[in-house]
């Protein structure tokens, strides 16, 4: 058996929720229809032809992309350009695309994250917060019976959450009472005959991105034909969002040593360094893609030096005259997430029990030489 196109995607948005994506940013189904059963995933950071060809020969119905393929609304669509040609051919072979951008950049275990492990850094903040969940209370009575059943469909679905803690809940026994009417299909009593239940009042938060998800795993494990439950808004945030990582390395190197770090753990060809080769470096600050406006940023949060892509030349001598290192190791340093994204979510659909595959490409799509 093989997972429908909606499934997969809605396991790829519990790893990038949609929500936390930046104001404007191009993403989710960019081409093509989720309605058909997937075989196989393509993983990737950019959809060239090259990887549109990959994605054939893999007989992939779907590729998973971190940049866009649409910037800007469609005015026409000429099959005899760059462009066009792209789209008619995933289009003939009925290849989907969907783009998770700056809400896989922003996500708990996103790109940032991914690039945070990989230089060995002990993360203690953002960069820049860019979303903050709401909290909500969410409170539903249910028979003894079935409490622990509706307590961890619940928890799974991303309910009881408290800072670090997980499947918070408070819990209250109680008498419930109701009276079935005509038409009515008991659980617990008889049509026309006041019940009294053995029951529980669960009481649990609910940050407000997943509140859809929780409420339906609750009624889907609920036994009640008719479930009593209450939400209540609270005056409380939940998980903070943001973009980019600071942290600090296990012990101090200089900055030459951390530039062949960096080159090595992101696997890039070459990168390009601003500042003195000796300088020592504890605090680093990194950012996927490109990340010149951020460079007062990482200035404000202490860092020794910025990791991140497509440094201009003036951005790099403001940093000079600011006392910040930087280094760059190219916008393509997000290839990261293939092979990290591909893992995760073929862990995801082997908890599924289906046949889906879900692959990193293998095409380097690097834009740079050294010649």
């Amino acid at each position: 058996m093989f997972a429908k196109g909606q499934t997969v995607i809605q396991l790829v948005e519990r790893l990038a929720p949609k929500h936390i994506a930046m104001e404007g940013d191009k993403i989710g189904l960019q081409l093509g229809s989720l309605r058909k059963e997937i075989r196989t995933v393509l993983v990737t950071l950019d959809v060239t032809e090259e990887v549109v060809e990959e994605a054939i020969r893999l007989q992939a119905e779907l590729i998973v992309a971190h940049h866009a393929i649409i910037f800007r609304p469609l005015t026409h669509l000429q099959t005899d350009t760059p462009a066009g040609k792209l789209y008619e051919k995933l289009i003939k072979h009925d290849i989907a695309v969907y783009i998770a951008h700056t809400n896989l950049d922003v996500a708990d275990g996103g790109i940032n994250d991914m690039m945070a492990e990989a230089l060995g850094l002990k993360v203690t903040g953002h960069l820049e917060d860019v979303h903050t969940d709401k909290l909500k209370k969410l409170v539903v009575f249910v028979p003894e019976s079935h409490q622990n059943e509706v307590r961890d469909a619940m928890f799974s679905a991303g309910a009881g959450w408290i800072g670090h803690y997980s499947h918070c809940s408070f819990n209250i026994p109680g008498t419930g009472t109701f009276l079935p009417r005509e038409g009515a299909e008991p659980f617990i009593g008889t049509k026309g005959k006041l019940e009294q239940a053995s029951e529980v009042r669960i009481e649990t938060v609910v940050p407000e991105s997943v509140e859809k998800q929780v409420i339906q795993a609750m009624l889907k494990a609920h036994p009640y034909e008719e479930v009593a439950y209450d939400i209540y808004t609270m005056d409380l945030n939940g998980r903070t969002f943001g973009l980019g990582r600071v942290g600090r390395l296990e012990a101090p190197v200089t900055l030459d040593a951390f530039a062949q770090k960096v080159k090595q753990a992101l696997d890039v060809p070459f990168v390009r360094v601003v500042g003195e080769p000796d300088r020592e470096i504890k605090k680093v600050a990194v950012l996927g893609g490109s990340g010149s406006r951020y460079v007062k940023q990482a200035l404000f949060a202490g860092a020794d030096v910025l990791v991140t892509g497509d440094i201009d030349y003036h951005t790099a001598q403001d940093a000079i005259a600011a006392g910040i290192a930087i280094v760059d190791p190219g916008h393509n340093a997000e290839k990261i997430m293939k092979k990290h994204v591909a893992e995760w979510l073929q862990a995801r659909l082997d908890e599924q029990k289906v046949s889906t595959r879900a692959v990193a490409s293998q095409v380097d799509t690097e834009t740079f030489k050294l010649m």
